[in-house]
């Protein structure tokens, strides 16, 4: 079964979020050291909410691996990516394990 692993960046007010430096240099940094590991990745930036409703999330990301050893081999080596976090957003990521069942 698949599984996946899901960072949420939340919007809020003072929060600073560098989309330059988070598709040209971290999204790069990701594949470098879980590259090997990942089925597909998927990265959405945030436009809205719904109607009128601002958008919840600067971006999210979302890794699929083809299994639970997959998962497992890239979050031994999830160090890099996550000390990269500071330099481009000042926001706390909400990050999510799951199976994908469609």
């Amino acid at each position: 079964m698949s599984h996946s692993h899901q960072v949420l960046h939340p919007i809020s007010e003072s929060k600073i979020f560098d989309y330059d430096y988070y598709f040209g240099k971290h999204m790069a940094i990701v594949g470098e050291n879980l590259g090997e590991y990942m089925e597909s990745i998927v990265v959405t930036k945030g436009i809205v909410g719904g109607p009128d409703v601002l958008a919840p999330y600067y971006a999210i990301a979302t890794i699929v691996f083809k299994d639970k050893s997959a998962l497992d081999g890239a979050l031994s080596k999830i160090d890099k990516p996550v000390a990269d976090i500071a330099n481009f957003t000042n926001t706390k990521p909400i990050m999510l394990i799951g199976e994908v069942v469609n």
